[in-house]
């Protein structure tokens, strides 16, 4: 996919679970009362259980197991396999008394944004660490990861610029290419050839960026950081890497993506989230001084938003606290990946798993749904991602593995994968 506009569907980035591609007629959206009956009309085909796998209750702390409320109403003992919790951070004991201290003192909030009155000492703590951890000059801090994403493009981009992202970039990054109705072409997953082809062949009377991400969150590979940063600093242009799902989890140090290539920092933009390692919401930008300064000012959804509470600024610190001191975490992680990434090879793996993320293709012809029902019945926690999410030959199971999961979680896991495959008729590789 090659296209300097993207159509309004495919830039919303859209991640429910019901087709709603008959909503458009001659190029306009329908009215909002006939799409809001859509939506109802769609709901009430699905049965009990299919409307159940989403918006599954949990009513215990995340860890490698949850307490959930099943389709019948009852609660019952999950083993987690959905969670960005990679690290076994949310509910670390470190972490969570953390957090009680830090409420003793700050409270739970600080009502108003970083320019004004919300920049407290914890704030400037966490941007000096992040900024060590990353190898970089200075970070800032926002409310999500989509609003630094936002932030970031509507603060340093204009639509006279060009911007050449990976197709697979996540949906707040196009939708902020949207909001500041930029210039964009997208380069096919990883393809170093075509990236460099648009370099040579794309003027632009602005600047220039690429934009990619450390570590894709559909398939948990990782982006040749080490080709595409050379690249586009050949062509003069700025590198805008999403390491959301790298960050405290890939590298000696869990610095992310850029570490675990053995690279170090030399002007690229960072971004990351606390809503994957760190367990908790939250987004920082991280650069060089004078871009994070510039951004202090210009980004939107920084200056017109209120701070994160002193609470989650205090998990994100004793996050980095576990980082540091329990690197163990990192390690197991990476042989809980391996054990799972070996056993399910014959599954039909995405791709080869690289951080914490293994994704199972789904035949086009398999009832997704009724499979993700046999998973909830079988006491494991599992996403489905269905079209139109992914395209209807892409659809998966992703799995999000965690260093607390222990050997017998991961066997019950690929048993009952295969159990699953069974029962539907799925022939696996040999």
């Amino acid at each position: 996919m090659n296209t300097i506009a993207r159509n309004e569907e495919e830039q919303s980035g859209n991640r429910y679970s019901i087709d709603f591609s008959s909503s458009w007629k001659n190029g306009r959206r329908l009215p909002l009362n006939e799409r809001i009956n859509m939506f109802h009309v769609s709901m009430q085909k699905q049965n009990k259980e299919e409307q159940h796998l989403y918006m599954r209750e949990i009513k215990s702390a995340t860890d490698r197991t949850v307490t959930a409320v099943d389709a019948t109403g009852n609660e019952r003992e999950m083993l987690m396999f959905g969670s960005n919790n990679y690290l076994g951070l949310a509910n670390h004991p470190h972490i969570k008394e953390t957090v009680k201290k830090a409420i003793n003192k700050y409270g739970v909030g600080i009502a108003g944004p970083p320019l004004l009155n919300g920049y407290s000492s914890l704030m400037k703590e966490l941007e000096k660490r992040l900024s060590k951890l990353k190898g970089t000059e200075d970070t800032m801090i926002f409310t999500s990861g989509y609003n630094a994403n936002l932030g970031l493009l509507y603060g340093l981009c204009t639509p006279h610029d060009l911007i050449i992202a990976d197709e697979y970039n996540h949906a707040s990054f196009f939708d902020g290419v949207k909001l500041l109705r930029g210039k964009c072409i997208t380069f096919e997953h990883n393809n170093i050839n075509q990236l460099e082809n648009f370099l040579k062949t794309h003027k632009t009377d602005g600047d220039l960026f690429v934009a990619v991400e450390g570590v894709y969150s559909m398939d948990g590979d990782i982006a040749p950081l080490d080709k595409i940063i050379p690249l586009a600093q050949q062509h003069n242009a700025f590198t805008i890497i999403d390491d959301a799902h790298g960050t405290g989890v890939l590298g000696f140090n869990g610095e992310g993506a850029m570490e675990e290539l053995r690279l170090k920092w030399s002007n690229e933009i960072i971004m990351g989230t606390f809503s994957k390692a760190f367990a908790v919401n939250g987004g920082f930008i991280s650069g060089s001084r004078e871009v994070i300064e510039y951004l202090r000012f210009m980004a939107r959804t920084y200056m017109f938003s209120a701070s994160l509470p002193p609470v989650t600024i205090a998990a994100v610190l004793a996050g980095i606290d576990v980082i540091e001191n329990e690197p163990w975490r990192r390690v197991q992680l990476k042989n809980n990946v391996s054990f799972l990434a070996r056993k399910l090879k014959r599954f039909g793996i995405t791709t080869p798993p690289q951080a914490g993320i293994i994704s199972l293709n789904v035949p086009k012809e398999a009832n997704i749904r009724k499979m993700a029902n046999d998973f909830n019945r079988e006491g494991i926690f599992l996403n489905a991602i269905e079209f139109p999410a992914v395209p209807a030959n892409k659809q998966r199971f992703r799995i999000s593995i965690s260093a607390n999961h222990t050997n017998d979680d991961l066997k019950k896991l690929v048993n009952t994968i295969e159990l699953v495959w069974y029962k539907h008729n799925i022939i696996c590789n040999d």
